[in-house]
């Protein structure tokens, strides 16, 4: 394929990611939340509330019990180890794809001590033991490990992982793998203990097949992009991308383009932009996907806002004041009560209509955490460091 002649800007390829993220026009009333996580490409729910926050950032009227609703009821959603190993809400219907392509990506080194790790084959048996044990169930993580060592041996519970100052059994190592292969995933909490269970059952879709799809869906939500972008996003190893991409460009499924003078790809036929960027302001929550997935960072986070809203380099651990597309701010909110002090940091000075805009935002907020007295905006340094 050709590069585009006239290249594709950072304005453009911001506009239309605001666009089909939901975040330059929210999706309407009555949008299925699992719509909105599907075109994320799920959302990262390390901390819950984030998650939440980040689907209501994208949703007219929708509130954290919307979520919470769609995830424990509806079931339309599931919460389980995705990309990065990390825990994400996904879409149901999209596990044929995730079970399948989390599993193909190499896992490149093994960082865990010779004595803590366990062998391919012990991996593939803690993993075969975690779903056994789960059809049907919902355990805490002590009741899942004692049905695991019943099923494998004592081996897997040896306290040997380094965790939090403490020391956690040995198969937890690949708990992150149970989740991504299918095999298990977050079920409610019993009181303040974390429960799993088992998702609903699925065909995955052959491997290459789920890689290529996944692919092009993210090419879809977060192009133009290179191979290392992808590798970045995903967290495989830096080798094979490359390859990849180069395949799906001679079987027609992507094609080159200039983005920002650089070689990038999208999704064959999947060329239009539009001309200008997307106004507005918007108050990000904690790892949302938009600030972790949309290249090139340094763009993303212009200038002051690349050592102010990252941590080493690392998006998603402060949450970002959005203004017209890139960083330009940092937030926190503190939940008192029925209210919420909503407390914004901004790098720069913002118009009139943008404060107005801020104003809103924190109501908005307010309204997604069930504020109901709604919420205090205060624009000032944020002492709050980034999260862990």
């Amino acid at each position: 394929m050709t590069v585009r002649s006239r290249g594709i800007t950072w304005d453009q390829a911001s506009a239309r990611r605001l666009e089909r993220q939901f975040l330059a026009n929210p999706a309407a009333a009555g949008t299925p939340v699992a719509a909105i996580v599907a075109a994320m490409l799920g959302a990262h729910a390390q901390v819950l509330s984030a998650a939440e926050l980040s689907v209501g950032a994208r949703a007219a009227g929708v509130t954290r019990a919307d979520v919470r609703t769609a995830l424990w009821e509806e079931r339309s959603l599931v919460k389980t180890y995705g990309p990065r190993g990390t825990v994400h809400l996904l879409d149901v219907h999209e596990l044929p794809v995730w079970s399948a392509a989390l599993t193909a990506v190499p896992t490149g080194p093994n960082n865990f001590p010779p004595d803590v790790r366990l062998t391919d084959e012990q991996a593939e048996q803690v993993v075969a033991a975690i779903g056994d044990a789960l059809t049907g169930a919902c355990l805490t993580v002590d009741e899942l490990g004692e049905e695991i060592v019943a099923r494998t041996g004592p081996w897997a519970g040896e306290r040997v992982m380094p965790a939090f100052q403490d020391l956690w059994p040995r198969w937890r190592t690949v708990l992150h793998r149970a989740g991504q292969s299918g095999a298990l995933c977050f079920g409610p909490n019993r009181g303040r203990r974390t429960t799993y269970t088992r998702p609903p059952r699925c065909t995955p879709l052959p491997q290459e097949e789920a890689v290529r799809t996944l692919v092009r869906r993210y090419l879809h939500a977060y192009g133009p992009a290179t191979p290392q972008h992808f590798t970045k996003w995903l967290a495989g190893p830096a080798g094979g991308a490359a390859e990849l991409f180069a395949s799906l460009a001679a079987a027609g499924e992507i094609e080159e383009v200039l983005f920002e003078d650089t070689r990038a790809w999208v999704a064959a036929g999947d060329t239009a932009f539009p001309e200008g960027p997307v106004r507005g302001v918007r108050l990000l929550p904690y790892f949302d996907a938009y600030a972790i997935a949309a290249q090139p960072r340094e763009l993303l986070f212009p200038g002051p806002a690349y050592e102010r809203a990252l941590a080493r380099g690392q998006a998603g651990n402060y949450p970002v004041l959005l203004v017209d597309g890139v960083v330009a701010g940092v937030w926190h909110q503190r939940r008192q009560g029925r209210r919420t002090t909503i407390t914004v940091e901004p790098l720069g000075r913002l118009t009139a209509r943008q404060e107005r805009e801020l104003g809103e935002q924190a109501e908005r907020v307010a309204q997604m955490l069930e504020a109901t007295a709604g919420a205090d905006l205060v624009i000032g340094e944020v002492t709050t460091g980034p999260h862990a």
